[in-house]
């Protein structure tokens, strides 16, 4: 149902637009002081009934506007025949009613500052735009009948930093095409939500997260260039198609998480740079407002309404598209007032110093506002540096994150794959050295879409060797990933094995998969999430000190490390080869008999292994009063097993005791 308004204080019914608002004075205070988080029910385009008459209220703010006019198709494209009513309070406000203009229509703002400049612009607030290359804004809701109560009842579960948490990372507009290298050729949301939600449902993947579906005018930008923070891209469908979407992976018992940039925007003429004119969304001074890596624009955290308006649009995506996590792009390039700026290029903070005082607030604000809302979702950093506390509480004075990537891990880990296992002794500590500041966040391990794009070349030619051993190799660093502590995310393409960077015009390889090869790292990703969802040893304490331990990091000249994952009783042994020799009878030493069990063996021929290296049996063996473990391990391979309990048996209490009654 659409909601009733009977109050027809300042209306006119003769003019074209009837004087109405939203706002309260509350509104209009939250707004300005930086903390209105639900913005997006007041600005944009509403449809509702007035006085009988079903229609469209608009309200924007262009504070530096003396006329502000609603224009379309259905006033044929006339610029000041729907003027806008500008509210008394200074708030920059300005609104009104249009009665018989309903949903589905295109319309700009024409938008007059105080030095006579015109300027047509689509509408910030907006859920619906037109499909490129057309910028229009379109009169439309976001309402959809949700069928995913089950999953929002219980999503504390699987977003719980004590959960297992793999992510598989997608760019909608190039996982598959229906015209394989058509720029602008898309599935649609309701298409993907059968095919992709089937897919990384066999892949047995935790959640999914979503390049930018925010609303962009260039595909090249990936969804980093936004226009639209209020409206998920038409390129794919309409807004209710987009929940449809993330409705089919809740029912499969999968979370959502969207890639969202509230650090710049684009220069696009009818978007939010110069949006009346003056500097209104970004810092005036280049020194702080332009993106010398980007060609954008940043945000002016200092001012209260720009605050509001990105605080709104994070709260919009979980709130109506239910959205279970943010990634939160670019997080460095927001705090720091020196990033990726020269001596003279940028201007300390009042204390000296190189931090945006602002902008860490923002932070601090949406996370504060964001889990207030909504205690069962997950707020993740992508921040580059090693700023401190990143993850940690606001009580800590830490910025509130629930995750923050650990690119550190990421490019030692990558560093040491690429040497050639011949050298690779000399450079062990790239590998143990991540436990060392591991437990200073909560992190999540990430292979992103950054790591196989502008000549970084795929990931499987990352590794050295002939084929045989590229493969090897990279079944090797997934299970290591996949062991290891944290959260994971995985692009799209890198779960077989592409043979080519990442193309945002092109599918991916699908017919790869067809190889034994490729195939066989597919089944091998499977597998991994398999194992991570089923041993809690490897998530339940995966942020805590409890949970990780060093076994052998004495092997440095055969390349072999080996470590656990532990929980209450249980423990998983995770042993890395290294080299492409196979080693005999590698020893471990233990206090007590133990038998084990092997949970993976990344050697098997399932994954393209050779497989003539099975330890079927698994336990310790008495010599000299000591207790061994010997493996056998074959090259270029990673073996995962956990130790079997012996079953306690439980005898009768046959004991005869007095009955007290008599």
């Amino acid at each position: 149902m659409l909601p009733k308004y009977e109050d027809s204080h300042f209306i006119e019914q003769n003019n074209p637009v009837w004087n109405y608002s939203l706002f309260s004075q509350e509104d209009i205070l939250l707004f300005q002081q930086g903390k209105h988080v639900k913005l997006y029910k007041l600005f944009g385009n509403k449809q509702f009934e007035v006085l009988g008459k079903l229609g469209t209220y608009f309200a924007v703010w262009a504070p530096n506007a003396v006329s502000v006019s609603v224009m379309g198709y259905f006033n044929a494209w006339q610029k000041q025949t729907h003027p806008l009513f500008a509210r008394l309070d200074n708030s920059g406000i300005w609104e009104g009613f249009i009665p018989n203009l309903n949903r589905g229509e295109v319309y700009k703002y024409h938008i007059i500052n105080t030095n006579g400049v015109a300027l047509d612009k689509a509408d910030p607030f907006s859920h619906h735009a037109e499909l490129k290359p057309l910028t229009g804004s379109i009169t439309w809701d976001c309402f959809y009948e949700w069928r995913d109560a089950d999953f929002m009842n219980n999503r504390y579960k699987i977003n719980s930093l004590k959960s297992p948490y793999s992510v598989y990372e997608v760019h909608l507009g190039s996982w598959r095409k229906p015209i394989a290298n058509k720029d602008d050729s898309y599935y649609s949301y309701r298409e993907l939500a059968v095919t992709l939600v089937n897919y990384v449902k066999e892949l047995g993947f935790t959640h999914v997260e979503f390049m930018p579906i925010m609303e962009h005018p260039f595909d090249g930008s990936w969804g980093y260039q936004g226009t639209g923070y209020f409206a998920p891209t038409s390129r794919f469908g309409a807004p209710q198609d987009f929940a449809y979407l993330v409705d089919a992976f809740h029912q499969e018992n999968i979370g959502v998480i969207l890639d969202w940039v509230p650090s710049h925007f684009p220069y696009d003429i009818h978007g939010l740079y110069m949006f009346d004119g003056f500097s209104t969304y970004e810092y005036a001074d280049p020194r702080k407002g332009f993106h010398p890596d980007w060609n954008s624009y940043i945000f002016n955290y200092g001012r209260g309404e720009v605050r509001s308006f990105l605080l709104s649009s994070a709260h919009f995506w979980l709130d109506i598209f239910h959205a279970d996590g943010l990634r939160v792009d670019a997080v460095s390039s927001l705090l720091r007032l020196d990033y990726s700026r020269k001596a003279g290029q940028w201007q300390p903070n009042q204390f000296g110093g190189n931090g945006n005082i602002e902008a860490i607030q923002f932070v601090k604000d949406l996370n504060y506002f964001m889990y207030q809302s909504f205690k069962d979702i997950q707020i993740i950093a992508e921040e580059s540096t090693d700023w401190p506390k990143v993850s940690k509480p606001l009580f800590e004075d830490g910025l509130g994150f629930g995750m923050k990537w650990m690119l550190g891990w990421m490019h030692d880990t990558l560093d040491y794959f690429k040497i050639d296992p011949l050298y690779r002794n000399h450079h062990q500590n790239k590998l143990s050295f991540s436990m060392m500041y591991y437990y200073d966040e909560n992190f999540m391990l990430p292979i992103s879409h950054d790591e196989v794009v502008h000549g970084k070349s795929p990931m499987l030619y990352k590794m050295p060797g002939d084929e045989w051993q590229k493969f090897a190799n990279l079944r090797v660093l997934y299970t290591y990933m996949f062991t290891h502590p944290g959260g994971k995310l995985l692009f799209m393409g890198n779960e077989f094995a592409s043979t080519s960077e990442w193309n945002y015009k092109m599918e991916l390889p699908w017919h790869l998969i067809d190889f034994v090869s490729h195939g066989g790292m597919k089944y091998l990703i499977q597998s991994l999430n398999t194992l991570l969802k089923s041993e809690p040893a490897l998530y339940t304490n995966q942020f805590e000190i409890i949970g990780f331990e060093w076994v052998d990091l004495n092997h440095r000249d055969e390349c072999i490390i080996t470590y656990k994952r532990k929980h209450n009783q249980d423990e998983i042994y995770i042993v890395l080869n290294l080299t492409p020799v196979n080693r005999q009878d590698y020893t471990l030493e233990f206090n007590e008999m133990k038998t084990f069990k092997q949970l993976l063996n990344t050697d098997d021929v399932c994954f393209w292994g050779i497989g003539t290296i099975k330890n079927e049996s698994i336990a310790t063996v008495e010599i000299d009063q000591k207790k061994y473990l010997k493996l056998q391990l074959p090259a270029l391979s990673a073996l995962v097993f956990k130790e079997v309990k012996p079953i306690q048996e439980v005898k009768p209490n046959l004991e005869l005791k007095p009955n007290p009654d008599l």
